[in-house]
């Protein structure tokens, strides 16, 4: 790597945690060779240590081979092993941000997603693309606008009551005929919210913010009601705001290592944004994993583009802003009481990007509603929870969080992560098993959708 791009790390600093920029532009970052000797060099330390032992599977896998090696070390697990431990890595970076003592400043260095990614990266240029199905599914622009015209055939076709079809989709594509997919809609949040929300005069910030609404890939074709409420919530509170959404954040690319089709979505979404935020516009991510690459994953891969510094700056998550909004201004006053109580599962993306439990503070400023908190991985990992090949694993990684979340008996299940919270709906009938399922199933939501209904909105 280039030392320019490093910042050296000092042995017992006291610094906080950073990370490197990513060098994905240098042919050296793609010798499988030198990526086998830093994996070696990391997984010896991490066998050391095991304090990741209960987070992904990576770990577990890592740590049996080494158990059940010939000499009880890393020495003796044969290199080529090394791909299970990153084929169960879903990104989440919990390792990174919650439990590894070793990342920068420290001297080890250790930077565990990363590397992984790097993995990902060099395996892709030298063998090429290695599930198509998960290749397909990753164009989530192209795969909403086919879908939109279609959106009620879609949606028949992929119900989990649709058994026939499922089981062919099943054979085809390797999708798991029980997983419970997405929704397509006909009107997007693009249609809902063409043109500008004006903000309500009486709002305690009116005339002092305006916002630009990313809608991202999944609210916009999926989950449109969620940029509705956004756009409802902020205009109670005399803020205007605007839907923009260019294209995908290219979440989906980086989980398989596609680098530099991430760097050129990178690039055009803040040209995109650059007018936005220079008109005086905060920007605000509708999903933790979008709000996650927008401020920390694209400065790290163009640490010298300065439209993508200047987004960065400028994004925040829906629920920070709304807590920033109450602390700086005040709420709108009209809040009235959830009945039932919510339960917050704060998604490993909202957790990566160390802003503290968000979500579940916003939800507090309801009065008289009871707020639980879950915060463990729910295990869906992107297609991991999609995919009949890692679906088991999906469901092992999750297992933990559905029963916090049962045991928390609330009416609503919300999370920042809309793809964790259909996960572990999901879950929560398959561990209670279908003829000794709960009277109720939560109701599943994204929290500025409770916001919105506390306020007696959409």
């Amino acid at each position: 790597m280039a030392e320019e791009m490093k910042k050296a790390p000092r042995e017992g600093s006291l610094d906080a945690p950073f990370r490197h920029p990513i060098p994905w532009q240098e042919d050296s970052y793609y010798d499988l060779a030198l990526i086998e000797h830093e994996m070696e060099r990391v997984f010896d330390i991490c066998h050391g240590c095991r304090r990741c032992f209960n987070l992904c599977d990576s770990f577990p896998k890592l740590f049996d081979l080494v158990d059940e090696s010939p000499t009880g070390e890393l020495d003796s697990v044969p290199k080529a092993a090394y791909q299970e431990v990153a084929d169960a890595c879903t990104l989440c970076d919990m390792c990174f941000l919650t439990k590894c003592p070793y990342v920068p400043p420290h001297e080890f260095d250790l930077d565990f997603p990363h590397l992984i990614l790097r993995h990902r990266a060099a395996k892709r240029r030298a063998d090429g693309i290695d599930n198509p199905v998960r290749e397909a599914l990753a164009e989530t622009d192209r795969n909403g606008r086919l879908a939109r015209p279609i959106a009620g055939i879609a949606n028949w076709a992929s119900d989990v009551s649709n058994k026939p079809v499922r089981a062919v989709i099943e054979t085809l594509t390797g999708i798991d005929a029980e997983v419970e997919l997405p929704k397509f809609h006909t009107t997007t949040a693009s249609d809902h919210l063409a043109t500008t929300t004006q903000g309500d005069e009486a709002g305690p910030a009116y005339g002092k913010r305006k916002a630009a609404l990313y809608a991202t890939c999944f609210v916009d074709y999926n989950a449109p009601n969620t940029a509705v409420a956004a756009a409802e919530v902020l205009a109670k509170q005399g803020i205007a705001s605007t839907l923009v959404y260019p294209e995908c954040c290219g979440m989906p690319q980086l989980e398989s290592g596609n680098i530099a089709e991430v760097a050129a979505r990178a690039a055009r979404v803040a040209a995109h944004f650059e007018h936005w935020i220079d008109s005086g516009h905060d920007v605000i991510a509708l999903t933790a994993s979008c709000g996650l690459m927008m401020k920390f994953e694209w400065p790290l891969i163009l640490p010298d583009n300065p439209q993508v510094k200047k987004l960065a700056a400028a994004t925040r998550d829906i629920s920070e802003y709304m807590v920033d909004l109450s602390k700086t201004y005040g709420l709108a006053p009209g809040l009235q009481p959830v009945e039932g109580g919510v339960t917050v599962h704060h998604a490993c993306h909202a957790r990566a990007q160390n802003m503290g439990q968000k979500s579940a503070e916003m939800l507090k400023l309801i009065p008289e509603t009871k707020v639980d908190v879950v915060e463990r991985c729910s295990g869906h990992g992107g297609t991991f929870g999609v995919l009949k090949e890692t679906k088991p694993l999906a469901f092992k990684v999750g297992k933990p969080a559905a029963k916090q979340v049962a045991s928390k008996d609330n009416d609503t299940l919300c999370s920042d992560c809309p793809l964790a919270c259909k996960h572990l709906g999901q879950m929560l009938i398959a561990e209670t098993g279908p003829d000794k399922a709960p009277a109720k199933q939560p109701l599943q939501a994204h929290p500025i959708e409770i916001l919105a209904r506390a306020y007696g909105l959409s």
